[in-house]
């Protein structure tokens, strides 16, 4: 595809909360489209840059957008703007998608349309502008699914076991944790009791229960399932036999073995058995990085 190509945007207009309602309903009356329907149709689109098949593809996974959209409800945006910019992602991702490679345009928009949100919620706080690591990104995206796994609910400051429990899961210092939960509950949530229509009939909650999961969505967990168990045997390739081994029994089962365990199987110190892991699961994320990139899986960036 040429550069230059810009995929059309013929996406229903979002128009603010009172006019949200009226996209959701709209976004569904798209039908989802067949595997062999999506390869043809990005086939034109890729080769002859044919703008009506591009518009099918986008509109066919609107409502993928609005369902990741609303994941990301509780950063104290208008929910219009997060899918107007999840939808900038999908496009994104319909410019970049390579129909050959194998796997679903749901598969690979989804790595888009995410990285489009976050980075538009990122530049709508304020702690972007203090200089923004991976690691307090990390905690940014992690810390309210944390708070809720914990049941904490404290509208204060956390519990100084809770801080410790989240900094050591996300690998980040207790006073990140404190200063990103402080500033965070300063954002405010958008709450789920808003009205959707002007006339107060219907809120957020109603549309969110969804009995449900999205034709495209559970197509989209399955292939990125498969696509992550592949990318996972073949990255554990990079690793000798003991690395895996090790590897295996401390990470990847569901009966982890203890340090003490496997230095007595190999007759080392349990130190060496943790120095072992650790340059084996480091290797592993290395060949994990590189075979998603030879694969076009990562977003540009």
């Amino acid at each position: 595809m040429a550069s230059g190509s810009k995929v059309p945007a013929t996406i229903p207009a979002t128009g603010g909360e009172a006019g949200l309602n009226r996209y959701l309903a709209e976004i569904k009356k798209f039908p989802i489209l067949a595997p062999e329907e999506e390869y043809m149709l990005a086939k034109r689109w890729t080769e002859h840059q044919d703008t009506d098949a591009a518009a099918k593809l986008v509109n066919s996974h609107l409502r993928l957008v609005a369902k990741i959209a609303m994941g990301y409800r509780g950063y104290g945006l208008p929910v219009s703007e997060l899918i107007s910019e999840g939808n900038i992602g999908l496009m994104q991702g319909v410019k970049k998608f390579e129909p050959e490679r194998g796997f679903r345009l749901a598969t690979y928009a989804m790595w888009w349309i995410r990285a489009s949100i976050q980075e538009f919620i990122l530049r709508s706080w304020s702690l972007v502008k203090m200089g923004t690591t991976a690691a307090q990104k990390k905690l940014f995206f992690n810390l309210r699914r944390m708070k809720n796994q914990i049941e904490a609910f404290e509208d204060g400051d956390l519990k100084p076991e809770d801080v410790k429990k989240i900094a050591k899961d996300l690998g980040v210092s207790e006073d990140d944790v404190v200063s990103m939960n402080r500033r965070m509950a300063m954002g405010g949530d958008t709450s789920l009791n808003v009205p959707l229509r002007e006339e107060g009939e219907g809120q957020w909650q109603d549309w969110l229960i969804d009995t449900d999961p999205l034709q495209d969505e559970r197509v989209a967990e399955a292939e990125e399932s498969k696509v992550r168990h592949e990318l996972l045997v073949k990255a554990m390739d990079s690793l000798n036999d003991r690395e895996k081994h090790i590897l295996t029994e401390r990470r990847l089962s569901e009966d982890p073995k203890t340090l003490e365990e496997l230095s007595q199987v190999y007759d080392v110190s349990r130190e060496r058995i943790r120095q072992i892991e650790v340059r084996a699961f480091e290797k592993l994320q290395k060949a994990l990085m590189h075979l998603a990139g030879e694969r076009k899986l990562l977003p540009a960036g």
